[in-house]
């Protein structure tokens, strides 16, 4: 709770320091499709011979908010997204499918690129920035080999990616989110916690509207 609050604190510095400075301001819904590509530590080899996950597609949408600046084509985008998760880790005992839901909230610097005569209609951009993911379903644990895998109930991770923008109002653009907190740990039948260092990178593709 207390780090939620630190974000939309942070959320609200921003949109102070964008209008104070005369950002051009627009809201926009945004929605598209995530996949999972969980990494595994060469750790876990230890306690299973063949554990492998496979990625699967999930999907994303909220709402956002964007500040640029004119003159240098620099801005903050800002979002709340609701994020569905879907993922298949495969033990030598079986296949056991998780299904995690998250509110996302993204924090990205963005710059978006003039072209000449063109710049009006299309214009390319990149961005890179923290996001913060909260678990808001029920905990989804895999049970194996005395233990269990646990999601952990927020993760921080770090987008890098590219996009357009068309007419001055429509958003596509796709990132590459790095895992930087343990997206998951394994834990014994004891209750000790092993150095699983589980990480959950992906890609997410989104198209948004700006008003």
């Amino acid at each position: 709770m207390k780090n939620l609050k630190r974000i939309f604190i942070a959320i609200a510095l921003i949109f102070a320091v964008g209008v104070s400075a005369n950002a051009q301001v627009k809201f926009g819904v945004k929605a598209g499709m995530a996949l999972n590509d969980i990494k595994l530590s060469d750790n876990l080899d230890e306690l299973y011979s063949n554990l492998d996950a496979s990625n699967r597609a999930g999907f994303t949408g909220g709402l956002m908010v964007e500040f640029m600046l004119p003159v240098f084509n620099l801005g903050i985008d800002a979002s709340v997204m609701y994020v569905h998760r879907s993922s298949e880790i495969n033990f030598k005992e079986g296949n056991f499918n998780t299904n995690n839901d998250y509110i996302d909230i993204p924090l990205n610097l963005k710059w978006k690129i003039g072209l000449p005569v063109v710049g009006n209609f299309v214009a390319p951009y990149v961005f890179t920035g923290p996001s913060f993911s909260f678990l808001t379903s029920s905990v989804n644990d895999v049970f194996a080999n005395n233990g269990k895998i646990v999601n952990q109930k927020f993760n921080v991770d770090w987008n890098l990616g590219i996009g357009v923008e068309i007419m001055n109002h429509v958003q596509i653009g796709a990132s590459y989110g790095f895992g930087i907190t343990e997206y998951a740990k394994y834990v014994n039948m004891d209750g000790q916690n092993f150095d699983s260092n589980i990480k959950n990178n992906y890609w997410t593709i989104t198209a948004a509207y700006l008003f």
